[in-house]
């Protein structure tokens, strides 16, 4: 048996570990973990003196500061709770702008007097850190020698535990800024966000009418998509290991041409491994609810329950860190790269997207009411608005190296931004806007000048899985967003830009009622008025196809096809002012973040290009001129000169690349399209000489896993 073959044996081998789950009753409360490593509102009334656990809901719920006197009392509280659980350190969580996570971990012990160990954690100590700032991605904000940075207890995200088979871990949610104040980090403008949205949102409500609620959330539900392979393939793959995705990679004889892996059954050790991922991620609170089979072999998908967005944001950096680290267990590795396998599908991360009232009012739900009919239509509005207006930054937000690589597949929608209403609801609008109605249409308006509104459908049409951003009953969905990715600032910015539609809308409502208008007729006409000016960025077509393309240029919708390409929107006029006016991120802070993204994207193709020649000039080829001699050992001339001629063309993209890979001496933008269009150019044709000569080679000296193997062993 060939090497390689005894390497699937060996990787298709994998028994239980021992039934460490097991099965339980699970009607009964000792068997539901459930949140039982959060510092949950439950635990916090149990363990706070009922003052201070009302005092602090209260707080919380209003959105309001924090009262610094509460801190002493709470950290108490959760360091007696923690040290019950095991927990030895805590840590102050945060979300750079490298997109993970980040942790340093300080103990609660401290010695005494008398030799032994006091346990201590204070107020000051919950409420504050200070991790080195010029450490982390600033975009110039913090020079080399400024190192002092701050992280802020999100006393809106629960504290929690992780557990870890020598200990635990209290980890506490943090905001993180530099000494100066910028927000270098995702959760600040997020925050900064959803106050926005909240405020323009409730203006909105008063005028039409609600006295009630108090605060608006948003609240998002994303849709996880990854890949699965064993380990060993994974470690004997420099190219996983350095950048996520293969560099090399002929087309396996099957793919996912049979659709027989979607929704498929999920095979015993995936299975496996998801019941104890799930398990985890359950006692951190995290209301998974769905997992499958995706449409790619060993691709699958996990998705929660819609939470309030800063709170979702959160869980979903602990739920891929929880899926790598659990699938170690398996014998797995979990890639997490929008593309991790060429011609395969790639992995996105849908982002569904709403906004409700702390009264329990969803306001992109139709309804069966008059009443929810005009919020949902002035809400539906003001996103239609915000979209187009901001179509540009919309893709920016979605913007990396692996996106480049998804984007206009068939796993993914293009990079034009459109919106999908579905048929029934775009019927409605174009009733508006004409003033004619379908009378076959239960949900079209029949006569515009009445007050009788009828109710709209939850699920008016079909889906679209082309568009990025579509409709679907009481939310929407923004489909755009790569599998890698932080929830943060895509989140950010769909809060920012539907605040300021909200408030633009809300201001003719308002000049409109207090020139004697009713409310049922002023609404039909601001929405009537928006839908004109904006109804090109709804589409409900296919969006893959040359002709949407065509047309998407005639309406004047911007097609930013790569990183380099859509980037620039971060610091347009209209990106700035939107979010300068409602607090969220300033000049400045904008420009951190587009500096720290263009590097982050020049930074990862050098690497990737870097790691290509390595691999082709120290692994592939000396494969191929093995071949080559083996075939002159044989006397077999016929095959030679094909072999030959890859090997040379091989050669000379070699030359080529490791030409590119040499310092341009540019910087900025500059730098990124070098990579771009040097770089990612010079490896595209080393990997098609390789990819040609995996398929001529003989399999017992290709250096590399192939898909055949990674994709189908499970």
């Amino acid at each position: 048996m060939t090497r390689i073959r005894q390497q699937n044996v060996t990787a298709a081998q994998w028994s239980s570990n021992g039934g460490a789950l097991g099965a339980q009753d699970l009607t009964l409360p000792e068997n539901n973990p459930f949140g039982q490593n959060v510092f949950s509102a439950s635990v916090q009334k149990e363990r706070l003196p009922q003052d201070v656990f009302e005092k602090l809901q209260t707080t919380l719920e209003g959105g309001e500061a924090l009262d610094p006197s509460l801190a002493d009392a709470v950290a108490e509280a959760m360091k007696e709770w923690a040290l019950e659980n095991g927990a030895t350190h805590y840590t102050h969580m945060f979300q750079p702008l490298t997109g993970a996570t980040a942790e340093k971990h300080d103990s609660f012990f401290e010695p005494g007097g008398e030799g032994e160990a006091i346990a201590g954690f204070s107020g000051k100590e919950l409420i504050q850190g200070e991790p080195d700032a010029s450490s982390f991605p600033t975009g110039g904000v913090r020079a080399t020698f400024e190192a002092r940075g701050y992280t802020a207890w999100d006393p809106t995200s629960p504290a929690f535990i992780l557990e870890n088979p020598n200990g635990a871990l209290l980890c506490i949610p943090t905001a993180f800024a530099s000494w100066t104040g910028e927000a270098l980090d995702a959760k600040i403008p997020l925050l900064r966000s959803m106050d926005a949205l909240s405020r323009s949102a409730i203006k909105a409500l008063r005028l039409l009418g609600d006295e009630e609620s108090q605060r608006v959330f948003t609240t998002v539900g994303p849709e996880q998509e990854y890949f699965l392979i064993d380990e060993q393939y994974f470690f004997e793959r420099p190219d996983l290991i350095a950048t996520g995705r293969t560099l090399f990679g002929a087309k396996p004889p099957k793919g996912h041409e049979l659709d027989d892996h979607y929704f498929g059954s999920i095979p015993e050790r995936v299975l496996a491994f998801m019941l104890e991922s799930e398990l985890e991620m359950r006692k951190l609170g995290i209301p998974v609810k769905t997992r499958h089979n995706e449409v790619a072999p060993a691709q699958y998908e996990i998705a929660p329950i819609f939470e309030n967005s800063n709170v979702g944001s959160d869980h979903q950096q602990l739920l891929m860190q929880t899926l790598e680290n659990v699938a170690r267990r398996y014998g797995l590795v979990c890639l997490l790269h929008e593309k991790p396998f060429a011609g395969v599908n790639g992995s996105g991360k849908h982002n569904n997207w709403s906004m409700g009232t702390d009264t329990g009012a969803n306001l992109l739900n139709p309804g069966e009411t008059p009443a929810d009919n005009i919020h949902f239509l002035f809400f539906c509005t003001a996103v239609i608005q915000a979209v187009n207006k901001h179509q540009g930054l919309l893709r920016a937000s979605v913007a990396n190296i692996g996106q480049d690589h998804r984007l206009g597949a068939n796993e993914a929608p293009p990079a034009i931004i459109s919106i999908f209403l579905g048929a029934e609801l775009e019927k409605v609008f174009e009733a508006i806007a004409t003033g004619l109605g379908d009378p076959n249409t239960p949900a079209s308006f029949l006569d515009l000048g009445a007050q009788v509104l009828p109710p709209l459908p939850m699920h008016g049409g079909d889906r679209n899985r082309t568009s990025p951003f579509a409709f679907t009953g009481n939310k929407f969905e923004f489909r755009a967003l790569g599998s890698s990715m932080s929830l943060g600032f895509p989140n950010t910015v769909l809060n920012t830009i539907a605040a300021e539609a909200i408030d633009e809308l809300a201001g003719k409502l308002e000049a409109k009622l207090d020139g004697g208008e009713e409310m049922p007729q002023a609404v039909i006409e601001i929405v009537k008025e928006s839908y004109l000016a904006n109804k090109q960025i709804c589409f409900g077509g296919d969006n893959y196809s040359e002709e949407w393309h065509q047309e998407a240029e005639r309406r004047g919708l911007k097609n930013l096809r790569t990183t380099p390409d859509a980037l620039p929107e971060v610091l347009a006029d209209s990106t700035v002012q939107a979010f300068e006016n409602y607090h969220v991120l300033s000049k400045a802070e904008l420009e951190s973040r587009y500096e720290v993204w263009v590097e982050q994207y020049w930074l990862r193709a050098n690497i990737e290009a870097e790691t290509t020649f390595s691999i082709a000039k120290t692994m592939i080829l000396p494969a191929a001129l093995r071949y080559l001699a083996l075939i002159g050992e044989s006397g077999v001339s016929a095959i030679e000169g094909e072999v030959r001629g890859l090997v040379d063309e091989l050669v000379a993209g070699l030359g080529e690349l490791e030409a590119a890979n040499a310092d341009p001496g540019l910087e900025g933008l500059e730098m990124a399209v070098h990579a771009r269009d040097k770089q990612l150019a010079a490896m595209d044709n080393v990997r098609e000489a390789a990819d040609k000569l995996e398929s001529v080679v003989a399999d017992e000296l290709w250096p590399l896993p192939k898909y055949e193997e990674m994709l189908f062993i499970k």
